[in-house]
């Protein structure tokens, strides 16, 4: 059995391996290509994920070809992922649909996610509707099983990201069960993507099912029962944007600190300007919290919580990212003038991500009403 000491010795050597694979295969320069590059190119850092560096099966366990380091393994590696601007596709197959294949084990999924380890298949997690407006129960696709047995999907799906990237999607239905999950692959008749580019130069598509059929074998999992496993893989979903978003605030700042001891003014660098100080403060306070609750909100998952207390710390945990995004790349922005936002400049890629993951799976506002909601549904039993 694997010791606390040895998974993080395996982290490290992991993350370490990562970042020098980073730094000699994905740097700014690269990513200005890939940005030029047709849309419908792969990402180019993917096989070398799989192939040079065996990451891919990192969180699975064993048994399906990982490392069995689970949750932990997206945490170590998302900030350095962020750090080079190279997450995509890594969320939407790895934490979202690898970690829904693992918890429905069957010749499918099992035969899926060797495929996802060896970097021969990239997820796309097909859930948000046009309507919902992040409400994870609002399902208006539908799921009709037919008299020969087989499945029929009608519905559509809005800003799906990796979606071009994909081999197969993911997708959440609604029958009179309740709702489901299926594995559908993107070359499946009936179904169509409007691709486009994200403001961030990652990708997503809108998608439509129109009476796409598909055989009894694509569901994961119960019919209908697949609601708590879409809410726990949003969750661990929600809490693994904010560990990469901890990579690229890190990175905001050191460009930053380095501009401002650099730049001159009156004669002097601009970091001796006591009111700049204040602010850079004040940056590196909201991220050294974001990055202390993510933490803390990931061994409280590790160690099991309970759905109530993990959206709870989930939620808690993105208010405090989403407000460091703000603080350190609106700082990052302004400290460095106009040019904060151009194309030639990394500080401006990175604050158009970190201004993205402010959004990504709910914004503030929702998650501070989610808080709410939860406390109120838990204060009649307090009081008891």
């Amino acid at each position: 059995m694997t010791t606390l000491i040895e998974q993080d010795d395996t982290l490290a050597m992991l993350r370490d391996s990562l970042a020098r694979y980073l730094d000699d295969q994905h740097g700014f320069e690269q990513r200005l290509h890939a940005l030029a590059a047709a849309d419908d190119a792969p990402p180019p850092f993917w096989q070398g994920l799989a192939s040079d560096l065996g990451l891919l099966g990192a969180a699975l366990p064993e048994s399906q070809g990982g490392l069995g380091l689970g949750l932990a393994a997206h945490l170590a590696l998302l900030p350095t992922l962020g750090g080079a601007l190279a997450a995509e596709p890594y969320l939407s197959t790895l934490v979202i649909g690898a970690g829904l294949l693992q918890r429905h084990p069957g010749a499918q999924a099992d035969a899926l996610l060797a495929r996802v380890v060896a970097g021969q298949a990239v997820l796309a997690f097909a859930h948000d509707e046009p309507h919902s407006r992040h409400a994870r129960d609002d399902v208006r696709t539908t799921l009709v099983r037919e008299a020969d047995g087989r499945l029929k999907l009608d519905g559509r799906k809005a800003v799906v990201q990796a979606a071009p990237w994909a081999s197969h999607l993911i997708v959440t239905a609604r029958s009179d069960k309740g709702v489901s999950l299926l594995v559908v692959p993107k070359d499946t008749s009936g179904v169509q993507l409007r691709a486009y580019r994200t403001r961030d130069g990652g990708r997503a598509a809108d998608i439509a099912f129109d009476a796409v059929r598909l055989n009894a074998d694509a569901l994961l999992g119960e019919e209908g029962a697949a609601l708590p496993q879409i809410e726990q893989a949003l969750d661990e979903a929600t809490l693994a944007v904010c560990a990469e978003s901890i990579g690229i605030l890190r990175r905001l700042m050191r460009d930053t600190l380095d501009y401002v001891r650099q730049r001159k003014q009156f004669g002097v660098p601009i970091s001796s300007f006591q009111v700049l100080q204040h602010r850079l403060a004040d940056m590196h306070m909201a991220l050294e919290q974001a990055d202390a609750l993510t933490a803390s909100v990931g061994e409280a998952l590790a160690a099991g919580a309970d759905a109530a207390s993990r959206a709870r710390a989930v939620s808690s945990a993105k208010v405090a990212v989403a407000k460091a995004c703000r603080a350190v790349g609106q700082g990052a922005v302004q400290l460095h003038g106009g040019m904060g936002m151009t194309e030639e400049l990394a500080v401006g890629h990175y604050v158009r991500r970190a201004t993205l993951i402010e959004g990504q799976f709910g914004p503030p506002a929702w998650h501070l009403r989610r808080v709410a909601q939860l406390q109120q549904q838990q204060q009649p039993l307090s009081q008891h």
